[in-house]
């Protein structure tokens, strides 16, 4: 454990708990992104997994380094300062719709399968995400990473009992209209899923670096926490590969699989579902709150994270999740050049 208390599995948790959002959890992201190149997209998850490694590992490094308050000194120092900036707007932008995507959702959630009024749903999700934030980056750290356990579980147990039911089929026919057309090879879809969840996390993982001091609890954190991530990711490819003939159209992969083991299965796995929801909101409401505030009084802080909470929940109820939705490859290629500047970094500036 570091001096000031963040110790490896902190770190791990915390980087999984961001970049798992409501996608991983109902296997939507693993059956676009992978499962539609049938067996080479096992691959591609491995190369996903070798990915998130080591540029969470750079991402942390250069924010103890630099000292970062937010994402803005690392796309800046990576970057430089036109493409920097650029890719500055896009990440805040896209923190806010991803807060309002997590808020939509969770009423969503609450209207279909709770039978409760959306806006109830809506509601509490911006205030549980509100206040854990006001209560700091340490907060942050310390409630992601206490959900991160649970979602793992839940994910390799219900991934486990599909797969008794049906074994994995990795060359089974995908169904027709899977996968979206800016996604043409698995080295590609691998890259770009790093991409897109990276610029998400960014934002956590830049100030959580800049609160560890060891260079060596930064890299066995990352190495874990990335290694978490392409184990889930794998679990659910393999839970899906079994049923693709019957995942046509379905909306939410892992939970038709729960409801398929047990009715109290899909119970859990929907509270599993809220929680994975909870880990990416509070990580976008940070980071956004971190950025438009920078060196700012901490009463202005407070005051922007209730009103950025207020205003999420407002655009959440008028359907924003549709135009995020749409914007997520267009992210998952902006973030390439975020990749790529910090490859420079460490792979030919330091030399």
């Amino acid at each position: 454990m570091s001096k000031n208390g963040v110790s490896v599995f902190k770190i791990a948790a915390t980087y999984i708990g961001t970049v798992v959002g409501a996608g991983f959890a109902t296997g939507q992201e693993i059956f676009q992104f992978f499962s539609k190149f049938g067996c080479p997209g096992l691959a591609g998850m491995f190369a996903a997994t070798v990915l998130f490694i080591a540029f969470g590992y750079m991402i942390m490094e250069t924010g103890r380094r630099l000292h970062a308050r937010s994402h803005f000194e690392i796309i800046h120092y990576a970057c430089g300062p036109l493409l920097g900036a650029a890719l500055d707007y896009i990440i805040t932008f896209f923190l806010f719709g991803a807060l309002s995507v997590m808020i939509a959702g969770t009423g969503a959630l609450f209207a279909q399968h709770l039978h409760l009024p959306a806006v109830l749903g809506n509601g509490v999700m911006a205030a549980i995400t509100a206040i854990t934030v006001l209560s700091g980056i340490h907060g942050v750290i310390n409630s992601i990473s206490f959900v991160v356990p649970f979602l793992l579980a839940a994910v390799f147990l219900t991934g486990i009992f599909a797969m008794l039911q049906v074994p994995p089929n990795l060359f089974a026919a995908v169904p027709l209209g899977s996968g979206g057309g800016l996604v043409t090879n698995w080295l590609l879809a691998a890259v770009l899923y790093v991409s897109y969840n990276i610029l998400l996390s960014l934002a956590v993982l830049g100030p959580l670096g800049a609160n560890v001091r060891k260079k060596n609890t930064l890299l066995m954190g990352a190495f874990w926490g990335g290694l978490g991530l392409g184990a889930g990711g794998i679990m659910i490819y393999l839970a899906l590969s079994g049923h693709l003939a019957d995942l046509g159209g379905v909306e939410l992969p892992m939970v038709y699989l729960a409801a398929k083991i047990s009715f109290p299965c899909q119970i859990i796995y929907m509270v599993v579902l809220v929680a994975e929801v909870y880990t990416t909101a509070v990580g976008s409401l940070y980071g956004f709150v971190a950025r438009i505030t920078k060196n700012r009084h901490p009463a202005s802080k407070t005051a922007a994270t209730l009103w950025t909470a207020a205003a999420a929940f407002c655009a959440g109820r008028a359907g924003f999740a549709n135009l995020v939705g749409f914007l997520y490859p267009v992210i998952g290629y902006s973030g390439i050049i975020l990749l790529a500047g910090l490859a420079d970094i460490y792979l030919w500036r330091k030399k």
